[in-house]
């Protein structure tokens, strides 16, 4: 009898999300979202401005009570986390920082690692070589004792994924990572995020750069409120998909090795 290899087992998806609605007073934000994210995946959620794309991360880390529906992260609840909520390392949006705050980077990074220690714990050796164990993944090593106010925005940024990465996750949220970065800045930050998944990470951004993100991520999440498509970049990003996402005409070209999206407004807004 001949034996035929065995399929390979699906990856245990980390993330689910079933028929999710999310209303703020009446206004449905999103409305019945149904996705999955396996383990190791990197996915990049798109959508114009106002789209919900931060209210499903937000629902995701359980900072967001939907509606109705229900969230699963590892298989629980994120209010039932528990003890499983340090596997989430969490990067916000950055906004405008109060840089006459005289913090130095290695104070910050350790913020990441509270939720390990815990209520009266002071940090200690596991603690700080954790803290410079971030900060080389992200090439900062040496900064550890720099004021926060000294770097660039871009070094800055690095600095809060470090804090997200002391916790050592397994899953890594990152809201707009590269707003405010420049171009060469934010293709490092991609090209490191993509390292981190190859090393088993999971992988969750929201962006706004459609065309290069597509290059780094193997998923894409496409949201206006619901979730219009959900796949692999080069099977969701079309120019269907992208038009009934942003309410206009837009399609992919592509110049170098880079593609580049353009949208083209109705006559009337033009």
């Amino acid at each position: 009898m001949k034996n035929t290899p065995a399929a390979p087992a699906a990856r245990p998806p980390v993330v689910q999300l079933r028929q999710v609605t999310v209303t703020y007073g009446r206004l449905a934000v999103l409305e019945d979202v149904d996705m999955t994210v396996p383990e190791g995946a990197f996915l990049a959620i798109i959508g114009p401005n106002g789209a919900g794309k931060t209210t499903l991360v937000r629902t995701i880390l359980g900072l967001v009570k939907p509606a109705q529906g229900e969230v699963r992260v590892f298989g629980k609840p994120p209010s039932a986390l528990g003890p499983l909520r340090r596997w989430i390392g969490y990067v916000p949006q950055m906004h405008a920082v109060d840089l006459r705050f005289p913090v130095r980077v290695g104070d910050v990074v350790m913020m990441g690692r509270y939720a390990r220690l815990g209520l009266f714990r002071w940090p200690g050796a596991a603690d700080r070589a954790a803290v410079r164990q971030a900060l080389e993944k992200v090439g900062l090593a040496e900064a550890i004792h720099r004021p926060l106010a000294d770097l660039s925005g871009g070094q800055r940024q690095r600095v809060f994924l470090a804090r997200a990465l002391a916790t050592e996750p397994r899953l890594l949220i990152l809201d707009e990572p590269t707003a405010g970065v420049d171009a060469r800045a934010s293709k490092s930050l991609y090209e490191l995020l993509r390292e981190f998944q190859r090393e088993g990470m999971t992988v969750i951004m929201v962006s706004h750069d459609v065309g290069v993100v597509s290059q780094y991520v193997d998923g894409v999440a496409c949201v206006n409120r619901r979730l219009v498509a959900h796949g692999r970049p080069e099977v969701v990003l079309t120019d269907d998909t992208l038009a009934e996402m942003y309410g206009c005409q837009a399609m992919f070209f592509h110049h170098g090795h880079a593609p580049h999206m353009v949208v083209r407004m109705p006559e009337e807004e033009q």
